[in-house]
């Protein structure tokens, strides 16, 4: 896990991951913007997780703790979208 940033960037986040939007379903992977407070567990840095709903600037995300799935209330700026690998059987 990422525990500081470049001494460039240190402080700074990008605009456009602050103000981006998902949709019901979209699948996100949890990355943690470290000069940002973040409002989750550390353990959940990298996982993935589909996008539920929205409560105010937060997401709602359904991710897989151990082995049950809950709902964790995160911000933005610490999501990625990503897409889905369909497997062929």
């Amino acid at each position: 896990m990422v525990r500081r940033k470049e001494i460039r960037t240190r402080g700074k986040f990008s605009f456009s991951r602050y103000f981006q939007r998902f949709k019901e379903g979209d699948n996100v992977a949890v990355v943690r913007e470290v000069s940002l407070v973040a409002s989750f567990p550390k353990r959940l840095q990298g996982r993935t997780g589909v996008v539920i709903g929205k409560r105010g600037k937060s997401y709602i995300v359904k991710i897989k703790d151990q082995a049950k799935p809950k709902d964790y209330l995160i911000a933005p700026v610490h999501l990625k979208k990503i897409k889905q690998i369909e497997k062929v059987q």
